[in-house]
């Protein structure tokens, strides 16, 4: 078994701009898993507010060596985007050896298309509500908030897409008082789920307040582990590969969180589709889905996902699984 990973970058075809900061590429970290003349393919995005770097994720993959199992994964790396790269190829390794695909190994139901969420950037209310109009088609946005003057961007992305579901995703960026003050107005405005309005140190401020929206847990929730300290707080779990570590554990913490009465959003970093498409299988009957990181790029894998009417599709077994 030979493991090798590359550095990739791909443009976005806008600034994306969240309350931690822009970005105007998406780079990426992409893994080669190859054993008998099969090639397995997993894609991760280091992230920074996790300690990550491409380099040391890089480290982490290149430290692997001899023939590598999921289950050894679990001891030779924690969760996280190393992990999560190395899981998927494995995985995609496995259904090009057995000829069997993905879903079918993890004993799932054939995937279909799911309807995804499309995010809109950080930006001014004007800004927003001229976004939210191009993209007022969209049956479902997620608009990136954040910061303590967030109501005029709320009112101008309603009046932009007076039709369309909201998710907000304040990405750690309000006070416990930012937060209680602005709930009323997510109801006003109709807003399905509100994402990580606290930071994730500060979320017990969290218990005892009232909910009158869902309130999901993102840089909260990792994997398993994180969700005996989700009680009180949340009301959904948003589940990334490259924070569960990937696939593997993403299946095992879906199961866990519906046994334990959370909802489940199934979420993505700015990657392309080889990094989205294991996440659809997750995603797979969830209520909240945002995969959308292939439509906010300029350029993407040779077989892209498929995007249309019925949302994100399963991916052709030329890109993975």
């Amino acid at each position: 078994m030979r493991i090798e990973v590359t550095s990739d970058v791909f443009r976005l075809a806008q600034v994306f701009t969240i309350s931690r900061g822009s970005r105007t590429e998406a780079k990426v970290l992409t893994v080669r898993v190859s054993d008998g003349g099969a090639v397995g393919m997993g894609e991760c995005v280091p992230y920074a507010r996790y300690g990550e770097t491409l380099e040391s994720v890089t480290a982490q993959i290149e430290g692997l060596s001899g023939v590598v199992t999921r289950a050894d994964l679990y001891d030779l790396l924690p969760a996280g985007a190393a992990r999560n790269a190395v899981d998927c190829a494995l995985w995609d390794l496995e259904a090009k050896q057995t000829g069997k695909a993905v879903w079918e190994l993890a004993g799932l139901a054939a995937p279909k298309p799911e309807i995804t969420a499309y995010t809109l950037s950080l930006d001014t209310p004007e800004k927003m509500r001229a976004q939210a109009a191009e993209h007022a088609f969209r049956p479902l946005l997620k608009i990136k908030l954040g910061t303590p003057d967030d109501m005029p961007r709320l009112e101008a992305v309603r009046a932009g897409a007076p039709d369309s579901t909201i998710i907000v995703d304040a990405n750690e960026g309000w006070s416990a008082e930012v937060y209680a003050d602005l709930a009323p107005h997510l109801v006003r405005l109709g807003v399905a789920l509100v994402e990580q309005p606290l930071p994730a140190g500060d979320d017990d401020a969290l218990i005892g307040m009232a909910r009158p929206v869902p309130v999901c847990a993102d840089e909260s929730c990792h994997d398993r582990g994180s969700l005996p300290a989700l009680k009180g707080k949340y009301d959904v779990v948003n589940i990334k590969l490259d924070k569960t570590g990937g696939l593997t554990e993403a299946l095992a913490l879906r199961e866990a969180a519906l046994a334990e009465g959370y909802d489940v959003m199934v979420g993505c970093m700015v990657g392309s589709s080889l990094a989205m498409a294991p996440a659809v299988l997750v995603a797979q009957g969830m209520p909240y889905v945002d995969l959308d990181g292939p439509l906010l790029l300029a350029e993407d894998r040779d077989e892209p996902l498929k995007f249309d009417a019925a949302g994100v599709h399963p991916p052709v077994r030329a890109l993975w699984g």
